[in-house]
């Protein structure tokens, strides 16, 4: 459970930060990550309480800044896996991505609200792939018990809109691979509009949770 409370609070990073991101363009994989920290301080500060009370404003807040920053499709991808993705068609494959993208808003604006970015070292040096389309950042987290831990961001250079995150690796292991396991499972058994529609389902049963 500490993992993946550290997940959703290291993926808020990367939110509040998307259009710092997605505005330079230019930002070295690096300097995408340490801009994320100061931005989500910027947009939670002193307004915890109020988030807290009002999540539908929280999720909008996420929605409008996450994507810019974050490869979704690219993400959706890799979690549907090779053989998912080319077995599902173009309507398939869209409507996945929106619902597991509204699933990631939802997921990880709950992790939001206690994050303290002071808590966040980034490692100025970001390991590149040897064609340099992708980035690993390695911060470490100190944890209020004392421990620390050890976040790898990975990140692809998508063109014209810069570096965007589409992995948060905690110990070795990713959310790509994690979500790849449960829903390759509930695909298989179930079929992927199933999951599609469970997704939509959670997501109108969580708006109207966190109406206002």
């Amino acid at each position: 459970m500490r993992t993946l409370n550290i997940v959703v609070v290291l993926f808020g990073v990367i939110a509040f930060g998307g259009s710092v991101a997605a505005e330079t363009g230019s930002e070295t994989p690096t300097a995408v990550i340490e801009t994320r920290a100061t931005a989500l301080a910027e947009k939670l500060q002193g307004r915890q309480d109020y988030f807290s009370e009002h999540q539908n404003e929280l999720y909008a807040l996420v929605s409008d800044i996450l994507l810019p920053g974050f490869d979704v499709t690219y993400a959706s991808k890799l979690v549907l896996g090779r053989t998912h993705w080319t077995d599902a068609t173009e309507e398939q494959r869209d409507a996945f991505i929106d619902a597991f993208y509204g699933f990631l808003v939802r997921t990880y604006s709950k992790g939001l609200i206690g994050f303290d970015q002071s808590a966040m070292v980034v490692d100025p040096a970001a390991t590149f792939s040897k064609e340099g389309d992708k980035a690993l950042v390695r911060t470490t987290v100190a944890l209020e018990n004392g421990d620390s831990v050890k976040i790898n961001y990975a990140l692809r250079n998508s063109g014209e809109g810069g570096w965007k995150m589409y992995d948060v690796r905690i110990d070795g292991v990713s959310y790509i691979q994690n979500y790849r396991s449960q829903f390759d499972a509930e695909i298989s058994a179930r079929g992927i509009e199933a999951v599609i529609e469970r997704l939509q389902n959670d997501a109108l049963a969580t708006t109207e949770t966190g109406a206002t």
